[in-house]
Parts: structure tokens; sequence; C-alpha cells
């Protein structure tokens, strides 16, 4: 232009490209076995019984036999005959080993093969400039960024120059340039740890990846509180359920203490150490032993151990006369073990005779009296 001065250099020139980004790459994370996760899907197969078809269709019994369990909240899952086994943060060995454990203790047979059929405790999301989008579990191989990508159909990217896989990471931002991840297979194999969040952007602007991460720690934040909240609520029904539980043991203590509880009751008589009852005991059986030994045996003197009764009624209304008698012969030791093995029942009545000498005793003490008195009656006159 005529008459003019020199334009100034444009700030920005368009047609020249940014200078190469930085690259920044994760801390190398430690490769340790899988530990079990809460939302794990665990497989548990025991051996099959049943027919000789079931037993030679291989498949059909294999399919009988496996039975999978989630592992709830409180890292746990719950086996019919066993309970609550805790699995979280346990290695699938070590899992196997307090299965183990818990089967022996529970006298179940301990043959059995454990796997876990879903990973859905440790994720890995993928966004940005890929085919589809999608969250990637971990599993019991450790996940690398090249699978993470092709898990997602691969990165959609047209120039190269300006791309960038990122990378957040425990508060932190990692990106590596499309161009060094391509050239350089060690950083296609960087393994990724449960949480990551991988964005692959298209700009220089970070922008669109803050938005995708902060997405991302919300949705891991609204699933901790959902946990939280989950565990908040079963504490409380367990809470409540032993509440109540502690307070039907104190009724019934409070009633026991006072003798208004229903009790069922063995008698005995007879030549015993103490004529009384005997308190069948709750949930659990009583034997002829247990009731004798527990009110001091038999006298020797005066029991004739060679004849022990138990009489026990009809419980039909109809048959009330009917009646059940055992005799047991203490006289010979190795009987006394049936006494051990005879299971009472409620209002059972046990009866030892006497000796004869003790009826003999007791019939001279009786008349003893009556002939003294007649004496000194005679002689008085």
């Amino acid at each position: 232009m005529r008459g003019a001065e020199n334009v100034p250099n444009s700030v920005l020139d368009q047609r020249v490209k940014p200078v190469s980004m930085e690259t920044r790459l994760p801390p190398s994370a430690p490769v340790r076995p899988y530990t079990i996760g809460i939302g794990d899907v665990i497989l548990l197969a025991t051996p099959q019984t049943g027919s000789t078809v079931e037993q030679l269709s291989g498949l059909l019994a294999a399919s009988n036999s496996r039975q999978g369990y989630t592992v709830q909240d409180d890292g746990s899952i719950s086996i019919p005959n066993v309970g609550r086994v805790v699995v979280a943060n346990l290695t699938l060995e070590a899992a196997e080993a307090e299965l183990f454990q818990r089967l022996v203790e529970n006298q179940i047979d301990p043959t059995f093969s454990l796997e876990i059929a879903e990973f859905n405790s440790k994720k890995v999301s993928i966004g940005g400039a890929v085919s589809s989008p999608t969250v990637a579990p971990i599993s019991l191989t450790p996940l690398y960024l090249d699978e993470a990508l092709a898990a997602a159909g691969g990165i959609t990217v047209t120039d190269q120059d300006y791309a960038s896989v990122r990378i957040y990471r425990d508060g932190n931002l990692y990106q590596i340039p499309l161009n060094e991840l391509y050239s350089n297979r060690g950083l296609q194999r960087i393994p990724l740890i449960d949480g990551d969040s991988v964005f692959v952007d298209t700009t220089y602007e970070l922008d669109l990846a803050q938005a995708y991460f902060a997405e991302q720690i919300q949705i891991a934040q609204f699933r901790q509180q959902s946990r939280i909240a989950a565990l908040n609520e079963l504490n409380a029904e367990v809470t409540i359920r032993r509440g109540a539980l502690d307070e039907e043991r104190e009724n019934f203590k409070t009633q026991f203490d006072l003798g208004s509880a229903d009790r069922d009751y063995v008698y005995l008589a007879g030549e015993v150490g103490k004529q009384s009852r005997f308190p069948l005991p709750f949930g659990a059986k009583a034997s002829l032993a247990d009731a004798i030994y527990a009110q001091g045996g038999i006298p020797t003197i005066t029991g004739n151990v060679r004849k022990i009764y138990v009489l026990r009624g009809s419980p039909d209304p109809r048959e009330f006369s009917a009646l059940t008698a055992w005799q047991l012969d203490g006289g010979n030791a190795t009987n006394l073990l049936l006494a051990t093995r005879f299971e009472l029942r409620p209002n059972d009545v046990i009866f030892v005779a006497e000796q004869p000498v003790t009826r003999w005793n007791r019939v001279i003490n009786q008349i003893t009296p009556t002939i003294i008195n007649t004496t000194v009656a005679a002689a008085s006159n």
C-alpha cells in the first residue's frame, strides 16, 4: 500500500502447527494378583451326585452343580448351610482356603472349585474420540492401555498431530501424544488400574477432557454413596433385629427366673437320690442317665439297680390309660450304657424299685414301735 508503513507480523500463523505436546506418563502400577471385590460373581462348583444317566452326561451334571454368588456390599457371599463368607479383598486362592475352612467347620464335603464368573468390581472407563465409549472390566489378567482402547472400538482420529490420550488417575492427569503412542510399543502396554479414566482428545484444549473426567468422578462418588447408604441400611436392619432378639432373650430370661416359662419335665420316683422332677433342656435331648445322675444317682443301699423302670403314657387322649414300660437291669454294668442312649420324652416317669431287704427293714421299723408300745402298756397294767 503506497505511503503506508509495513504491516506488522501476525501474532498467530495459522499455517504453523503448535509444537509437540509434553508426554506425562502415569507411575508404573505393580502387577498384583486379582482380588475379589463387591459386585463380582463367584461361581462355586461342587460334585454332582445323581443317577447313572446324569453321571454319564458330564455337561448336565456340571451345569446342575454350579451356583453363582454375588459379593454383597459387606464383602461376603451367602452360601446355604454355611452362612456368610467374607471374600472381598482376597485373591482367588485365599478365598478357596477360607471357603474350605468354613465347609470343614460345618461338616460339609470340602470338594469344590471356585472361579470368578463376572468381573464387576474393578473397571476402567474409556471415552472421547473412540468408536464406542465403554467401561472395561479388569479381570484376572492386567488390562493394558491398548486393550482398553480396543475394547472401545479403537481410536477415531483424523489428525494425529493434535490428538492425545489422557489418563486420569488418583486426582492427577497424564497425557500421551497419539503419535508417540503409535510409535512406542512400551507406551501401549501401560497397565491400567481400577478407577482409571482414559480419554482420547483431538485438540489441545482440556475442557472436554476435564468435563469427561469430572463426570466419571461424580459417577464414582455416586456409586460410593450408594454403597455407603446400602451398608448403613443393612447395619440399621441388623441393629433392629439384634435389638428384637435381645428383647426376646431378656423377656424369656425374666419368665424363666419367675418360673412362668413353659417347660417339659420328667418325674423321678422310688429309690432315687431325690424324688423330684427333672426339667428337659431347651432345644436339646436328655437321656435316662442325665435325669438319674442329675439328682444324685441311685442309692445302692436301698435302690434295686436291677429294676429301673421308665413309664410313658400314650399321647393319644383316647388312650388315656394306655402305658408303655421299659425295664433296665443295671446289675450288669454294660447295660448302663443303654441309659445314656435312652431318650426321654416329656412327662416320662422314672421309677427305681427298692431292695428286698429294704422292704423288710421298713416293715420291721414300722412294726417295732407298735410292739414296744404294747409291751409297755401291758407292763404298766
